[in-house]
C-alpha cells in the first residue's frame, strides 16, 4: 500500500482522518504511535519535525493536518463518498463547518482535558469554566444550525468527520445533558455512521488514558 497513517486511535484529530478513510475503504498502512512502536515515532519526527499527528504519507508526499488529509484524498484517492462537494458554494459551507467545529468545539475540549494533566498547582479553573462557557455558547448555535439537517452541511462531508471526535469528546467534558436535542441527535447520527463507530470502537481498550476520567456511555 502507498497510504500510510501515522496514527494513534484515541487521538481525536486522527478519527477525523480515519473516518475518511473507512468511508471510502481507502486502502492504508495504520502506523501505530505508541511505546511499543518506536519506529513509527521515530519515523514520524523525521518526515514531519513538529511529530504532531496524524500524518499521510503518500510515497515521498508527507501531508500533516487531518483536514489536509482529507483534501488530499480527494485529490489523489477520490473513492465513491465525496467529502467535499464539487458546488464551490457548498464546498465553502463544508469547510466553514469544519473549522467551526476544530476551532470552537474542539479546542475548548482540549483546554479542558489538557488541564487535567496538569500539577494541581498549576490548573486553571478560570479557564476551564471559560472553555465550558464557550462550549455551551457553540452548543447552543449549533443545535439551531441543526435544526432540520441530517448532516452538517449537506451530505456526509469534511464537516461531519470533524464533528464525530469533537462532539464525542466535548459531551464527555461539558455534557449536553438534554439542553440540545438537534445537537445532542446529531451526535448519536454521527456514533451510528459506520465509519464513525468503528473509530469509537477501536478507541475503546484506551479509555483509560482519558485524563477527566472516560463516562461509562457511548
Amino acid at each position: 500500500m502507498t497510504l500510510h497513517l501515522f496514527s494513534h486511535p484515541f487521538a481525536s484529530y486522527c478519527w477525523k482522518a480515519l473516518i475518511a478513510l473507512y468511508e471510502n475503504d481507502t486502502p492504508f498502512t495504520y502506523r501505530m504511535l505508541d511505546a511499543e512502536h518506536a519506529d513509527n515515532g521515530a519515523e514520524l519526527a523525521q518526515i514531519w519535525p513538529p511529530a504532531k499527528f496524524p500524518v499521510l504519507l503518500d510515497g515521498a508526499c508527507v501531508v500533516p493536518e487531518a483536514s489536509a488529509i482529507i483534501e488530499y484524498l480527494l485529490v489523489h484517492h477520490q473513492g465513491p463518498v465525496r467529502l467535499i462537494p464539487d458546488d464551490p458554494d457548498a464546498a465553502v459551507q463544508v469547510r466553514l463547518m469544519d473549522r467551526v467545529f476544530d476551532n470552537h468545539v474542539m479546542t475548548p475540549m482540549q483546554t479542558i482535558v489538557s488541564d487535567y494533566l496538569k500539577p494541581p498547582e498549576r490548573r486553571d479553573p478560570d479557564g476551564v469554566a471559560q472553555a465550558k462557557a464557550a462550549l455551551d455558547t457553540i452548543y447552543g448555535w449549533l443545535d439551531v444550525n441543526m435544526q432540520g439537517r441530517e448532516w452538517a452541511a449537506g451530505d456526509f462531508s469534511l464537516a461531519d468527520c470533524a464533528a464525530a471526535p469533537s462532539l464525542f469528546y466535548a459531551d464527555w467534558v461539558q455534557p449536553m445533558d438534554g439542553r440540545f436535542a438537534a445537537l445532542t441527535a446529531y451526535r448519536a447520527r454521527l456514533l451510528a455512521r459506520p465509519s464513525v463507530a468503528r473509530v469509537v470502537d477501536e478507541a475503546r481498550p484506551y479509555r483509560g488514558f482519558f485524563p477527566p476520567g472516560a463516562p461509562d456511555r457511548d
